[in-house]
């Protein structure tokens, strides 16, 4: 036994001198950020309060809102609350199409279908997907498998969805025979967000509380495609840039959100200030990937201007009364969608 503890020990050791070794070659060719291979170019303003303000407020729940999901048509988005309900929001008009009942009040995530959007799932402490049909939420399809609660949930297609958990793993499924089609096992703790790549459903990113975030294609789920490091604290939210899939934003725990680049293989902005405890709970890129949005936890949304030279927020946006849970830019790039612990959501633009 005293063998096998060595063997142990003596392998962590290794990994860890990997990882460092890793990441020091990779801080050797972070020789640019965004901000300064944008330096003395022409390049616009984005554009700041009061151009961007609140617009429309979401009222109908009475509980947390724990998230938010747009849907493919950019007006339609939906919403999950403690409540234990689930709504279907017109954003421009702030009316309700549909209001799903929960089994279980402890929501943590929602998303809809892309192409359609007749089809919603949500997940959360029950460590269950439940799809529902929008015209006919009473026939739902349960999905047990994860032995944590779901984090986060997206679907690639009417046909398959993925799940994050906090069992660590990732899972794709098929949604109508609600069966296990592959499992993302290598993070080695609670997987806290996935996204889809907006031009290839083979691939999609995890953040989790490991601090790492992971490239992963579905043809090979064994492992992982890349690992990104650089956080030092939990990655609460991943966000692919919707008109260039080789590029994702985070926001962690540790104060900070950053953009990696898949082809340099390496964190290319930060911005933020490292902290210790509650930071950034949620994140969203613009379609051109010019402004990052983060929700954070003392009520606020954080507007980053992607190429610029300096860490500081180019705006922030005030309106909620508590804890940010979710931000989303819609597919047109036109409206800003937050919710938050007030029980509301609001649109900006």
């Amino acid at each position: 036994m005293a063998d096998v503890t060595t063997r142990i020990e003596a392998t962590k050791a290794e990994i860890a001198n990997l990882k460092a070794e890793i990441e020091k070659t990779q801080a050797a060719k972070k020789d640019k950020t965004l901000g300064t291979a944008a330096s003395g170019t022409s390049v616009g303003n984005v554009r700041v309060p009061p151009q961007i303000k609140c617009r429309r407020t979401l009222k109908g729940h009475f509980g947390k809102v724990t998230a938010l999901h747009w849907g493919g048509n950019s007006k339609d988005l939906v919403s999950a609350s403690q409540d234990g309900k689930l709504i279907v929001w017109n954003a421009v008009t702030t009316s309700k199409k549909q209001i799903v009942n929960l089994k279980s009040n402890y929501v943590l995530t929602v998303g809809i279908e892309q192409e359609r959007g007749n089809m919603v799932a949500c997940g959360g402490l029950d460590n269950l997907c439940t799809v529902y049909n929008v015209s006919q939420p009473e026939n739902a399809i349960e999905m047990a498998s994860h032995e944590g609660f779901l984090s986060c949930c997206r679907f690639v297609s009417e046909q398959n969805i993925l799940t994050a958990s906090g069992d660590s793993t990732a899972i794709r499924w098929d949604v109508q025979g609600a069966r296990v089609l592959d499992t993302f096992s290598e993070h080695t703790a609670d997987v806290m967000s996935l996204e889809i790549s907006p031009s290839d459903p083979n691939m999609f990113v995890t953040g989790s509380v490991d601090k790492t975030c992971k490239i992963w294609d579905v043809r090979d789920p064994s492992k992982s495609v890349q690992t990104f490091f650089g956080h030092d604290g939990d990655v609460n939210s991943v966000d692919f840039m919707s008109s260039n899939d080789k590029v994702f934003g985070t926001a962690s725990d540790d104060g900070t959100c950053r953009i990696f680049d898949i082809r340099a293989y390496n964190e290319v902005a930060k911005f933020g200030t490292l902290q210790e405890g509650e930071g950034f709970t949620s994140c969203s890129l613009t379609p051109s990937g010019r402004v990052l949005f983060a929700g954070h936890c003392d009520s606020v949304v954080v507007a980053y201007d992607v190429l610029s030279k300096t860490t500081e927020p180019a705006y922030v946006l005030q309106g909620h009364e508590s804890h940010v849970t979710g931000v989303g830019v819609n597919g047109n790039g036109d409206a800003l969608c937050t919710s938050s612990w007030d029980t509301t959501l609001k649109i900006w633009a």
